[in-house]
């Protein structure tokens, strides 16, 4: 029996990279509610059934793309199989939308398996009367990719961060897209109701070697204190991955003290961009904030007083904190996808230099409220 809600959904590799993604873009998006699985849910037919639930979407995540060949191919074929059963079983014919990929188009273990399970799982929502999409993605990179495993991008921005020279094993061509922009595009489609068939994503092509330009460009920009021109959304996209991979060894960055007869001064921002800066005071025991961004780049400076500065990253528990003072003047900039919050715990008013890259809009703010600590 299927679901009246059409935006009831189901993710599966959802704690995966692309996975994660998607959860933070669904996690304030109305009218939408998703349901993680975990890989635990893949143990039996029975225990992904109830997983599903009576979703009226299945976004098909899980896979396996590293290991032996004959375990990469068996994998994805056989959760593919085991999705199908449990929708069997529990009943229902949704939405099916899988996350295939270019490799699919080769012939190596890995595109051949995705290529089969594409195949599965169209020939059974043709049988059950459901709309299925098989969505065929470029290679993604974003917040939160895993070095030397999800992509060579990930690698070597967290090479750059450390201070490491990345090296090119073979210069390929790539075509390159924001995980945020795909999860956008799975929203999309799961609330259109009507496109079906085969979507081929398309993102940025070029090769190893210029992927890797940028990023140094952007590395050494950055190394020089000054924010790089954030105009073009896939260099908005670039330079928040790379300094996602900043966070936290680097932070709170210090900054220059020039003293003299007059007094001192320090340079808050530099930036080749723009954007807009504000002042804000805050009253002993206050805090502000507690809310995260998708793009948006904020940056949080202690002119005077002191402060304590929590972040958490959506979806977990960990909460990092930071204690600044304005005498010793340094800065945070807030990673993507963490909630954030400051607190003035000094006994006079707290005195802080706000800055964002982009002007404020209230019609499209990129602020999601969302508490920094869990249960208080």
């Amino acid at each position: 029996m299927m679901t009246d809600n059409a935006h009831d959904m189901a993710i599966t590799g959802a704690s995966g990279f692309l996975g994660w993604h998607l959860r933070c873009h669904f996690h304030h998006a109305a009218a939408i509610q998703a349901r993680s699985l975990s890989d635990q849910a893949f143990d039996s037919v029975e225990a992904l059934a109830a997983a599903v639930g009576p979703a009226s979407t299945v976004i098909h995540l899980a896979g396996m793309n590293r290991g032996p060949e004959s375990e990469v191919y068996e994998t994805n074929i056989e959760l593919a199989r085991k999705l199908t059963a449990a929708l069997d079983l529990q009943g229902i014919a949704p939405t099916i939308l899988f996350a295939n990929s270019i490799h699919s188009l080769g012939d190596s273990a890995f595109g051949r398996s995705k290529r089969e399970a594409s195949r599965l799982l169209a020939g059974w929502a043709q049988a059950r009367g459901a709309r299925y999409v098989d969505v065929i993605l470029p290679h993604l990179f974003g917040e939160g990719g895993r070095p030397f495993y999800n992509s060579g991008f990930a690698t070597f921005c967290h090479q750059l961060a450390k201070g490491e020279e990345p090296q090119i094993l073979q210069d390929g061509q790539v075509e390159l897209i924001h995980a945020q922009r795909v999860a956008a595009r799975f929203l999309a489609l799961a609330q259109d109701g009507a496109t079906a068939g085969t979507i081929r994503v398309e993102g940025t092509p070029m090769r190893v070697s210029e992927a890797l330009a940028r990023l140094r460009a952007i590395h050494e920009t950055h190394r020089a204190g000054i924010i790089p021109d954030l105009a073009d959304p896939f260099t908005l996209d670039c330079f928040n991955t790379y300094r996602s991979y900043l966070y936290p060894d680097h932070y709170p960055m210090r900054l220059q003290l020039h003293t003299d007869a007059r007094g001192g001064l320090f340079e808050a921002v530099k930036s080749q961009h723009g954007g807009q800066a504000f002042l804000s005071t805050t009253h002993p025991g206050v805090t502000r904030g507690r809310h995260y961004h998708h793009h948006k780049l904020e940056r949080f400076l202690v002119v005077s007083g002191e402060a304590e500065i929590r972040i958490r990253r959506l979806f977990d528990d960990q909460v990092r904190v930071f204690r600044v003072r304005g005498a010793e003047p340094c800065y945070i900039d807030m990673p993507t996808f963490h909630t954030h919050e400051i607190t003035n715990v000094g006994s006079e008013d707290l005195l802080t230099l706000f800055w964002s890259h982009e002007i404020f809009d209230p019609s499209s703010p990129d602020t999601y409220l969302e508490p920094v600590i869990l249960n208080a």
